[in-house]
């Protein structure tokens, strides 16, 4: 299979999160797309190993609570594996930052947060500069509804949205450095953990 030497994307900070039978439905997709690949499974992950040229790609999928998340940074040269990689990550609604490379420059950095973009940078030598940044979707109406909210299971689901809005939040001050920020931001997901485990108790 002809490999472009100059088309390169790096996926980073992946977490994609799959079920055993995906996964089996991920491995009959590569067969079909005529990819030569094995697969090892143990206690604790799973691994599909994928030949690309001369190379053998390696997807970690590691066993959480009956479940498999995808994590790891991972180089491809192969577009066409590159596109099936983008559909799984907007699929499954999961997070990644992607970095584009031609001739060994990375040219654009995509964060991507429940498989939407959410800041688009493109990089020109020392230089990046946002083409896009989307702001965190949480109204002040799902906020008010969850400070009203006293039922124990009804709160759950709204700290999950809480959550989901203050991971957006720290994500988005971790990319641009912003110490304060991300200081509160933690102490926050701090408070926010005890409470969901003291509703799910």
């Amino acid at each position: 299979m002809a490999v472009n030497r100059s088309h390169e994307v790096e996926y980073c900070n992946l977490e994609l999160r799959f079920d055993r039978r995906q996964i089996q439905n991920l491995i009959r997709e590569l067969i079909q797309e005529g990819y030569s690949l094995y697969w090892n499974e143990s206690e604790h992950q799973f691994i599909v190993s994928i030949r690309t040229g001369r190379k053998l790609l390696k997807l970690k999928f590691l066993r959480v609570l009956g479940r498999y998340k995808m994590v790891g940074d991972y180089l491809v040269k192969d577009e066409k594996l590159s596109l099936w990689i983008e559909k799984l990550i907007n699929d499954s609604r999961g997070h990644a930052v992607v970095k584009r490379i031609h001739d060994h420059q990375v040219l654009r950095i995509e964060n991507i947060m429940f498989g939407e973009i959410i800041r688009l940078v493109e990089v020109s030598g020392m230089e990046h500069r946002i083409i896009f940044q989307k702001r965190p979707q949480v109204t002040v109406e799902d906020m008010v509804q969850a400070f009203k909210s006293k039922r124990a299971e009804q709160r759950a689901g709204v700290m999950r949205l809480e959550i989901d809005y203050e991971l957006a939040v720290l994500h988005e001050a971790l990319v641009n450095g912003w110490s304060e920020t991300i200081e509160a931001s933690k102490e926050r997901l701090k408070g926010m953990r005890t409470e969901m485990l003291l509703l799910e108790l």
